[in-house]
């Protein structure tokens, strides 16, 4: 089958359909799986896109079962971007196809538009488990809103990024701008947003857009399947704390993060996960935590 088509999953938990992604879930390692599913269009987000990727993360993030979720796409290529296959295509993904003829209300309603989009990726941020993504071939444009908004970037060595927008005579407005600073550093965003250069994967994992490189897709899934597994075998109240605080933190003062990492560890230290990490310690055995 094509590369990361979601072999990472064994039985299914009766996920919902959709048109343009495909969710799976294997509840043996606790790992679930959003697969874009355009391969023929390189995975190009369209209108069904924008409003099936945070009905499919709140639908993960529901499930007990599910303690990491990993994104990826079908085919040669991770995300292309916004479609622009055709003029009208292009038309309603800016949010331009209204009769409307007072600016004012035009406007309002393009706000309105530009961030109900926006909210689309950040449901990567807001779902509670830990999100990672894994990126083979083209990752352009809304690709790359789509992956900084993840807690964690792997790729397989094709991989190739692009801040595309401006090329598009478009001020990238879905998320890169805000999070690709944090990774990879103010400057080298601002030169990657104002250039719209291809970045490879050696370079991105030089600059800390991904973590690590693996040497073609189906290594890639392996690498990113090992990962999601070894995560969802450690204690999902600590998993999901440490992704609270760090987004907390990114976003806060140290002060303010101090507080609040230690508001929430005030409630949850006393939890029934820090026993069993104890006892599974000293008796030489893996841990077993209770489903949250």
């Amino acid at each position: 089958g094509p590369p990361l088509s979601g072999c990472l999953l064994r039985p299914m938990i009766a996920p919902p359909r959709f048109k343009t992604v495909v969710v799976s879930v294997d509840a043996g390692s606790h790992v679930g799986t959003l697969r874009l599913n355009r391969p023929s269009k390189s995975n190009a987000i369209d209108g069904d896109m924008w409003a099936e990727i945070p009905k499919a993360m709140q639908w993960l993030d529901d499930q007990a079962e599910v303690r990491v979720v990993v994104v990826v796409g079908a085919g040669k290529n991770f995300c292309a971007g916004i479609d622009v296959s055709s003029p009208e295509s292009l038309t309603s993904q800016l949010g331009q196809a209204t009769a409307v003829k007072c600016p004012g209300r035009k406007a309002e309603a393009l706000f309105r538009h530009i961030r109900g989009l926006q909210d689309s990726f950040t449901a990567f941020e807001r779902c509670r488990k830990p999100v990672m993504c894994a990126v083979q071939g083209a990752c352009f444009g809304g690709g790359v809103d789509m992956a900084v908004a993840c807690d964690i970037r792997y790729c397989s060595a094709d991989a190739r990024f692009c801040v595309k927008e401006v090329d598009l005579a478009i001020t990238a407005d879905i998320g890169t701008l805000q999070r690709l600073p944090t990774l990879v550093g103010h400057g080298v965003a601002t030169e990657m947003a104002l250039t719209a250069r291809v970045v490879g994967a050696e370079e991105a994992r030089a600059i800390g857009l991904v973590t690590e490189v693996a040497p073609n897709a189906a290594a890639l899934e392996a690498l990113a399947g090992e990962r999601a597994r070894s995560l969802a075998a450690k204690s999902p109240l600590a998993a999901q704390g440490t992704k609270q605080a760090m987004l907390h933190a990114r976003d806060h003062s140290v002060r303010e993060g101090l507080e609040f990492v230690a508001m929430m560890n005030s409630a949850r230290l006393t939890s029934e996960d820090l026993g069993e990490a104890m006892a599974a310690k000293f008796a030489g055995r893996a841990p077993t935590f209770s489903r949250l």
